[in-house]
């Protein structure tokens, strides 16, 4: 196979899924676009070398419906004969759109590809599209296809985890993702201008620096009366050694709804050479996978082992991780399943504090892992997502 490089990474800001977010007045495809832009500006890319563009999208419906790929780079008026697919797999969708387009450079059928995704849920909500394994129940139950909610309540039975426990990984993230706002560690968020509102956008705007431990648990558990509505019991039909479902994952310490988009440049090294562009780092391995489904948001663990296993790794060979914080409960199994500890892993916060604009969210992970790498001088990172049904995808890159 042919080998594979990471040329930039850039991504929005993440910000409220509310009509006063500010993103909000932009449309899908205008964010893409200016995100297309702004790569070509900062990499001086002639997008007419571009051979593909794959990009992450869950709910695609409304604005995100039609391909939102190939309608946003007729929005940013890139060249005719560059085509765009769209894909769903999906919380992991904007790290597998990555991947897809990295297959492409090893297989020999492009160059010059690039991956990404978009989200833009307060234009277009979670379950909008009104998808039939989410909205009936009886098939839902049938087939073992649950909501995130009750699959994270059901991680945090399993691996006993305390409603405290899962509030100090919500507390955690919201400092780290705070310090490195403050600092400026996210160096792959690029300014966006929202035309319909005359702002430049260059802040994630879901962080809450001030949350305390108290406000934390002050809050209701979220997920109960979707457990008793059916989710529970089926949980506890196939797994008679609990004798409950521990319900603790509240508004505070589940990942924030946000607006978002994120692309990624890659390449071969010919191509890079031809560009004039220096690689950043090179994709070395992917691995997807998917785990029990009623966890529903816990295959970003698995898909670190499988992929570990695959090239004979251990933990201690991997200098840093950005792990999906899909639940506070996921991170708990991450640490008791891998041994990791807190500060080898989303070191900068993670989806709970930042938001998590669902199909460009693995794409957003892959820019702040290649980030830190680089402003801490280490070489190798792991990036991996979690998406319903238990599906998880990991990447390991190495700077170049």
């Amino acid at each position: 196979m042919n080998e594979v490089f990471i040329y930039d990474a850039i991504r929005s800001a993440r910000t409220k899924a509310k009509p006063d977010g500010g993103l909000a007045a932009l449309s899908p495809m205008e964010l893409m676009a200016s995100l297309l832009n702004t790569l070509k500006e900062r990499t001086h890319l002639d997008p007419a070398r571009v051979e593909d563009v794959t990009l992450g999208c869950v709910t695609q419906a409304v604005d995100q419906a039609a391909n939102v790929a190939k309608t946003s780079l007729m929005v940013a008026g890139w060249p005719d004969h560059v085509p765009g697919i769209t894909v769903n797999r999906f919380c992991s969708s904007g790290l597998d759109a990555c991947n897809i387009a990295a297959m492409k450079i090893m297989a020999g059928q492009a160059e010059v590809t690039i991956g990404g995704g978009v989200e833009m849920m307060s234009r277009v909500p979670m379950l909008s599209d009104k998808a039939t394994a989410f909205h009936d129940q009886a098939f839902a139950l049938k087939n073992r296809f649950l909501l995130m909610g009750a699959g994270a309540d059901f991680i945090a039975t399993r691996f006993h985890c305390s409603r405290e426990e899962v509030d100090q990984i919500a507390l955690l993230s919201q400092k780290n993702a705070a310090a490195a706002q403050a600092a400026g560690y996210y160096r792959s968020l690029v300014p966006v201008y929202n035309p319909h509102t005359d702002r430049l956008v260059d802040q994630d705007e879901c962080v809450r620096g001030n949350t305390t431990a108290e406000s934390l648990a002050s809050l209701p558990p979220a997920f109960e009366q979707l457990g008793a509505a059916g989710s529970d019991a089926l949980q506890l039909s196939e797994h008679p050694e609990y004798q409950s479902i521990q319900h603790v994952h509240t508004a505070g310490n589940s990942p924030a709804m946000c607006d978002g988009a994120a692309i990624v440049l890659i390449g071969s090294q010919q191509a890079g050479e031809q560009l004039g562009i220096r690689p950043r780092a090179r994709i070395v391995q992917v691995q997807t996978t998917c785990d029990d489904p009623l966890e529903v948001v816990g295959g970003c663990v698995k898909a670190v082992e499988a992929l570990l296993d695959k090239l004979k790794l251990n933990t201690s060979d991997i200098d840093l991780f950005e792990i999906h914080e899909a639940f506070a409960a996921t991170s708990i199994k991450l640490e008791q399943r891998l041994g990791l500890k807190r500060g080898e892993y989303n070191v900068n916060g993670g989806c709970i504090a930042l938001g998590h604009p669902m199909g460009a969210t693995g794409a957003m992970m892959l820019g702040t892992l290649l980030d830190e790498l680089e402003r801490r001088d280490l070489k190798t990172g792991i990036v991996a997502t979690s998406g319903a049904a238990g599906t998880g995808t990991a990447m390991l890159i190495k700077r170049c």
